[in-house]
């Protein structure tokens, strides 16, 4: 199935072919029905006749492991270790530089360029305007980087661009010699999930590399029509155009992936230099702050991350980043045989990743796919006083709602493990699973 997989529109003939893609004719609420869509895990969404826009708009691309794996061509159970494989170095695949590429259909430049062409949604009612939440940034500075970006419309040529002060962007800005010099970029939209899923992971290689491992043969790409940056060539969209680090406005806010409206941020601007597109174009969105955001941000390219730090100590440990924790938590299931080993295992996973905030160690007959069954251990297997500990002024993301505006928080283990040796409680209840079918009418 991964072979069929090459840009958007062969992704969404497999979705379709699966009976995953939901096809919404009728202009509606976008960003409503995608959250919904999204939160019940029915697959991604294609609007074809949205409100206000001359392009069908596409959304929930990654939003779970049963879409990542239709991504992948590969079962849930083996996500993870697919990721894991991608994200060795060794594995790499690189790019393929080709002279045409898709978007080269059609292309405005100088005067001619209006964003207004791009049908930009504003997803959610608490949002400041219309921001492009689903282009990957691709910047080049020695070696070539993907990354996410909010970014908001300001004027038919200016977009707003958040950068976080550790992301990669961000470096490669301030390691100039001028710093505050003008810095190419290219906004690819509408691509291939191997790409999206690769523009997730912050690593010091180019992410393109890991998309090839996905997919394992090389992503084509061709060179910007206006920047010097190698751009995916089946995208569906690309805007070109240099960030201009000493030109900032204010931009905001956004639905944000720890699940509030994020504040308004003085970022630096984009003078867009070019706009280019497919016949017939598919505009992708990611609905902000909400399944898929935290899905291919905080949950892919990190749970291979966070299995290899606690495999270190139990090579048996599995790994969980539920969506709903934002990022911010990860659950642990083990065999428990040491008393200590649950500690020592959630202090390897606060240190695993600079967003890992919150830690639960669970046993083996916990369903971590299930927030009630964590609840219920949280509750009868924790003792407060005992089984949990924190670390004080820890390095978190800036945008975590605890933290100061440098990311400082205290980050927290719990050990929710069962503790025979402290009293002995037998087994936990549980009834085999039936088909209600065979004795309902």
């Amino acid at each position: 199935m991964t072979e069929s997989v090459c840009d958007l529109r062969s992704y969404m003939a497999v979705a379709e072919a699966a009976g995953m893609l939901n096809r919404i004719s009728a202009p509606h609420e976008l960003a409503d029905v995608a959250a919904a869509l999204e939160r019940s895990d029915a697959g991604p969404a294609l609007f074809e006749a949205p409100k206000d826009s001359p392009w069908p708009i596409f959304s929930g691309s990654v939003s779970s492991r049963r879409t990542a794996a239709l991504a992948l061509g590969c079962e849930p159970g083996e996500v993870v270790d697919r990721m894991g494989h991608a994200l060795e170095p060794a594995n790499g695949v690189a790019t393929a530089r080709v002279e045409a590429a898709a978007w080269h259909d059609n292309c405005v430049t100088g005067d001619e360029v209006d964003l207004g062409t791009i049908p930009i949604p504003t997803h959610s009612r608490g949002d400041g305007g219309a921001f492009i939440t689903g282009a990957v940034s691709v910047t080049v500075s020695g070696r070539g980087n993907l990354s996410y970006n909010r970014m908001l419309m300001l004027d038919r040529n200016i977009l707003g661009f958040n950068v976080n002060e550790w992301r990669d962007v961000g470096t490669f800005m301030r390691s100039r010699p001028d710093p505050e010099a003008p810095f190419d970029v290219a906004l690819a939209i509408g691509l291939d999930p191997a790409v999206m899923i690769a523009a997730g992971v912050r690593t010091p290689v180019d992410e393109l590399l890991i998309a090839g491992a996905l997919r394992g043969r090389p992503v084509e790409v061709c060179r910007g029509v206006t920047v010097d940056v190698d751009v995916p060539a089946r995208a569906e969209v690309v805007v070109e155009g240099r960030i201009r680090p000493s030109q900032r406005a204010d931009e905001g806010p956004l639905a944000e992936f720890h699940g509030y409206h994020g504040e308004m941020w003085p970022s630096p601007t984009v003078e867009v230099t070019a706009i280019s597109w497919r016949h017939s174009p598919v505009y992708q969105t990611i609905i902000p702050g909400w399944y898929e955001h935290v899905f291919i941000g905080n949950v892919l390219p990190r749970e291979p991350l966070l299995r290899r730090f606690v495999r270190h100590i139990d090579p048996h440990a599995d790994v969980h980043i539920p969506p709903y924790g934002n990022g911010f938590l990860a659950v642990i299931q083990i065999e428990r045989d040491n008393p200590g080993t649950p500690k020592n295992l959630a202090m390897a996973a606060l240190a695993a990743h600079i967003n890992i905030r919150n830690v639960i160690v669970v046993d083996r007959d916990i369903d971590v796919s299930q927030p009630s069954e964590l609840h219920w251990a949280l509750t009868n297997r924790v003792h407060w006083l005992d089984d949990v500990f924190t670390a004080g002024d820890a390095q978190g993301h800036e945008m975590d709602p605890t933290a100061d505006n440098r990311g400082v928080s205290t980050k927290v283990g719990i050990d929710a493990t069962y503790k025979r040796e402290r009293r002995e409680y037998g087994e936990r209840v549980a009834y085999a699973a039936v088909d209600l079918q065979k004795y309902l009418s």
